[in-house]
């Protein structure tokens, strides 16, 4: 029996540098600081990045056309968190093995076939689910904005069951029996929070809310030392 996990990343939506497409370790200060060191660095040269990083086109227009190629349950479980990387666990525990990853990154794992002697992580668990055989078979659905390439990951895509499609090449009528949307607050920044609850909000369902904890952006209300702490520190 198929059962499938429909992955959404908030950073699908988001134009954010290619300079800031690192990997990162994810700590509730980094989601946080990690967004005051930029600000503050942008604002050294004259940028102001809160003007400037704002979601696409696509965010207004994505559950329609969701809606429109997959059948999802107005009861479907909504879990909602931070990082990406308990789309592993979820998968899991609701006996999902078939995931579509709607994403600015795969998610396989960046060291090649090496990437799965590592635990769990925002960078892996895609790769890991199937690596483990709890997932038979994936897609994903890159984001305009994806710094990547599908060629990339042509080992694991040669050794897994791993397509890449868009809203006018997947199959339609797929059934999804449950949806993660993660914030990744490592690559989406802070004063798009509400949005992005906004966003999970539209589509009706159990909404599951852990490990998403709320972001203040308090740039013109922060001490001097806070600031040095984000520029240095961080």
């Amino acid at each position: 029996m198929v059962k499938t996990l429909l992955s959404i990343d908030w950073d699908y939506f988001i134009p954010i540098k290619r300079e800031w497409c690192g990997s990162y370790y994810e700590s509730v200060k980094n989601i946080q600081a990690i967004w005051y060191k930029r600000y503050f660095k942008s604002k050294e040269i004259g940028q102001d990045i809160v003007k400037e990083v704002v979601p696409g086109n696509m965010l207004n227009v994505f559950w329609r056309k969701a809606k429109d190629r997959f059948n999802i349950k107005k009861n479907i479980n909504v879990y909602v968190t931070d990082s990406h990387k308990w789309s592993y666990d979820i998968a899991k525990e609701n006996n999902c093995n078939y995931v579509i990853n709607i994403d600015a990154h795969s998610d396989l794992g960046y060291e090649g076939l090496n990437s799965f002697m590592f635990e769990v992580n925002c960078s892996n668990w895609l790769g890991k689910l199937l690596y483990n055989k709890i997932a038979k078979k994936s897609l994903i659905m890159y984001s305009p904005y994806t710094y990547e390439d599908k060629n990339e990951f042509e080992v694991i895509n040669k050794k897994f069951q791993v397509n890449y499609v868009d809203f006018n090449t997947i199959k339609k009528d797929i059934d999804i029996d449950t949806i993660h949307i993660c914030r990744s607050g490592m690559w989406t920044p802070p004063w798009l929070d509400e949005r992005f609850y906004s966003f999970a909000n539209e589509i009706e369902g159990e909404h599951i809310v852990e490990r998403c904890p709320y972001r203040k952006w308090q740039v013109n209300n922060i001490t001097l030392s806070e600031k040095l702490d984000y520029l240095y520190c961080s």
